[in-house]
């Protein structure tokens, strides 16, 4: 397990004797060590006994120099081809010593400066044919790999006893730093290893789970996995240490559910009968039901049904109903006299969200009027470009606790709002918001009991179309009960997608010639750039590859740390040319000839409500064809006539986002198409993105595959992204029946032991994963 992220601190300890694994390394192994390994977060010998192997060599197998990256800390084992010392070209000191290394394959070279003698001795030591370990940063030098200054122990130069060791044994390959190379941290972690005994490491794992799942005790895994005798050791003392790291975890997310059942309550809403708003509803509408909607409307309002306050993902592609079934589950909470909240991330999606559900519900959504129904409600519409009286009218019918419902974004979050008595809250989209956010309405809403004065906690109900990763965490980890909405309504039209490199001018040119022909039969051509105009930041704007969930209602995203290609005149991809902004391709789009006599729109979140509604309307009645926009249309946006979805500079958008645009078009009965235009490098991670964006438009075959390239996030804590992932050895798409029996097993300890007494050990390591950071995120959920 890794240590708490952030700056190491030294951890309080007991007065009197110190066990091992909690004393700080300075202590233990010196304060020149100790200060380099504080560089990776290890400040007690604790910390330094789980500070596993990067992977394990063996003596001879050579490394692949290929799979280096540049700049990164490496390790590597190689063989040297030429060594020789010189003095540099001033004939000044230092001197320099420089070698070339192979894996039989690869050539790589090597630099070292010192005095003329060191230098001298370290090319005898690196004596051609002679098999050495480098420690040092990858960088170049006139275009070739190169290691600078580098740490290097020659394996040759060993005595008989240690090299027989080697060759018998896996050689562990630890994480490094410039002054303290991989062998030296082995020697550090030995130190400790060879002083502990069975007493001072306390076992998470209790007895039964290590015998049902073969399992071996903590202090043999440690020894396996540091010092192994063959592979079958540090396997196995790895498979124990990542069934420990499951176990842990969700041993804490089961206590934190075990006190949210005992601490906070909702209210039950009864499953409406024939005589009810939603039977009314179900009654009116055109069309039955898919069996995935009726399965999961059915899970929905059972878990409604209850006091126990409903956590609930509902996943669903894109265009898979989702909306009718959390309409559905609002009206049961509506319909008993409470009321709803749906909170969406732009005003586009939100104004969509209020118009789908006015439609859906007809004369239901019209209490008090004269088109209203005899059984009605009211759905309100409350964003930052509300106007003030009808603000005001809005805030007035909340607060007096009118049964309603009502959607905005994040003006919904304002401490003016009250909702008195929230029943349920329903997140659309929740990669858009942060965990803060998405809980703040949750804190403040729910009717007081008369007699306890306890606040009742609403119903959450999290929507998204495609799971992003830390979503799939949360979910396998049973942070979340998931709702799978399976099955696409009938009529929706399948979608081509196709990905168009910028280099291949005559490629980008046919686009929009097929943009003409969608047109002239009858379609609508969404055109999507990363910016709105080309004097833009991309470090102003937010990234769903690796945001942390606060985009602002903009829409406007730009994934950060993706490298351009190279600019040419061939190639106008690469960095000479700005990134496709909206301003700019509307400009160039209403000249193409291609497009000649096509109305050409655009839409941004800079721009008013009215003067965004005036361009949806343009677009979906025709006037106006063609609509350059931001990804202010990810979501929510519906247009059956729109047929053709093309995305600029694709590989600046994370997959989630690249989903979601797809969605937007093959809404109604004629075939679609998607086109992603990019300039990035064949082989680089933005590549692989969008060949897996293109292979498949199955939303969770996506989510998996955006997990396997960006980690699961930091489940435990609050953030979203794959920059830093809290697990060590875990993997949720790997371990998903690991984490599935490490689940149950959780579950009934804490059933059997909700405090853990029985268990000190395994509160410990609960007490030792989570940081403040951490508790503080799961008091919140």
């Amino acid at each position: 397990m890794p240590p708490a992220p952030g700056p190491p601190e030294r951890r309080a300890v007991p007065r009197g004797a110190v066990p091992l694994l909690q004393r700080p390394v300075d202590k233990v192994l010196g304060a020149r060590t100790a200060t380099q390994l504080a560089k990776q977060g290890v400040v007690t010998a604790g910390d330094l006994i789980r500070l596993l192997p990067r992977r394990y060599d063996t003596w001879g197998e050579l490394t692949d120099l290929r799979t280096l990256l540049d700049g990164e800390q490496a390790t590597v084992q190689a063989q040297v081809l030429t060594s020789a010392s010189r003095r540099t070209r001033s004939g000044r000191p230092p001197a320099l010593m420089e070698a070339t290394v192979t894996d039989g394959t690869t050539t790589m070279d090597i630099v070292l400066f010192g005095t003329a003698g060191l230098m001298r001795h370290h090319a005898e030591q690196l004596a051609p044919g002679t098999t050495v370990l480098l420690s040092g940063r990858v960088g170049r030098h006139n275009g070739r790999r190169q290691l600078a200054g580098p740490r290097f122990q020659v394996l040759d130069d060993l005595d008989e006893a240690e090299r027989e060791a080697l060759l018998a044994r896996p050689v562990p390959i630890y994480p490094a730093t410039d002054a303290l190379p991989s062998w030296r941290v082995a020697k550090a972690v030995r130190t400790v290893l060879d002083q502990l005994t069975a007493g001072g490491v306390p076992d998470p794992l209790p007895a039964a789970v290590r015998d049902a799942e073969g399992l071996v005790d903590l202090l043999t895994a440690y020894q396996w996995v540091h010092n192994p005798a063959d592979a079958g050791q540090w396997r196995a003392g790895r498979a124990r240490l990542r069934h420990e790291e499951a176990l842990v975890l969700l041993a804490a997310l089961a206590q934190r559910r075990a006190e949210h059942r005992a601490a906070r309550t909702a209210t039950a809403w009864p499953v409406p009968g024939p005589d009810s708003l939603r039977a009314d509803l179900d009654a009116s509408l055109p069309y039955a039901l898919t069996p995935g909607q009726t399965r999961a409307g059915a899970e929905l309002e059972s878990a409604l049904d209850s006091t126990t306050p409903m956590q609930c993902l509902l996943q669903g592609d894109v265009g898979s109903g989702k909306t009718l079934v959390a309409l559905r589950a609002m009206l049961q909470v509506v319909g008993a006299g409470g009321q709803a909240a749906l909170l969406a991330p732009t005003e586009v999606l939100a104004a969509q969200h209020h118009a789908s559900l006015e439609a859906l519900l007809g004369p239901l959504a019209h209490a008090g009027t004269l088109i209203g129904a005899e059984r009605a409600t009211r759905v309100h519409l409350l964003t930052g470009s509300t106007p003030s009286a009808e603000r005001r009218g809005v805030l007035a019918a909340l607060a007096g606790g009118e049964p309603a419902l009502v959607v905005g974004t994040h003006a919904l979050l304002s401490d003016t709002v009250q909702i008195p008595f929230l029943g349920m809250v329903v997140v659309d989209e929740q990669h858009r918001f942060g965990v803060a956010q998405r809980d703040a309405l949750r804190e403040r809403g729910g009717a007081t009991d008369p007699v306890s004065g306890a606040r009742s906690t609403p119903h959450l109900l999290v929507m998204t179309a495609t799971p992003i990763p830390r979503t799939i965490a949360m979910t396998v980890f049973g942070e979340l009960d998931t709702v799978v909405l399976d099955g696409m309504p009938a009529g929706r039209s399948p979608v081509e997608t196709h990905l168009v490199p910028w280099a291949r001018t005559h490629w980008v040119e046919g686009v929009w010639r097929r943009a003409a022909r969608e047109i002239a039969s009858g379609g609508r051509v969404y055109v999507v750039c990363p910016r709105i105009d080309a004097t833009e930041e991309a470090s102003d704007e937010a990234a769903d590859g690796a945001s942390d969930g606060t985009a602002d209602e903009d829409g406007t995203q730009v994934a950060p740390g993706v490298p351009a290609p190279p600019a040419s005149p061939e190639n106008p991809g690469g960095p000479s040319r700005p990134l496709a902004a909206v301003v700019d391709w509307a400009e160039r789009l209403g000249a193409e000839p291609a497009l000649a006599g096509a109305g050409v729109g655009t839409l941004t979140g800079r721009m008013t409500r009215a003067e965004k509604d005036a361009a949806m309307e343009a677009f979906s009645s025709g006037r106006t064809p063609v609509l350059v926009a931001t990804t202010v249309v990810e979501v929510g946006v519906d247009v059956p006539e729109a047929t053709m979805m093309v995305v600029l500079d694709a590989d600046r958008f994370g997959l989630s986002q690249l989903h979601q645009l797809r969605g937007r078009v093959g809404r109604g009965t004629a075939p679609s198409v998607c086109i992603a235009v990019t300039g990035a490098e064949v082989g680089s991670t933005a590549f692989h993105r969008l060949k897996a964006f293109a292979s498949t438009t199955d939303g969770f075959a996506l989510a998996e595959a955006d997990l396997e390239l960006r980690s699961e996030g930091n489940v435990l804590g609050a953030a979203q992204s794959g920059r830093r992932s809290d697990l060590d050895l875990l993997r949720v798409t790997r371990d998903a029946d690991l984490i599935a029996r490490a689940r149950d097993q959780a579950e009934a300890i804490v059933e059997a032991d909700p405090t853990l007494e029985r268990h000190p050990a395994l509160a410990e390591a609960i007490a030792e994963r989570l940081d403040e950071e951490s508790r503080a995120w799961l008091d919140r959920s």
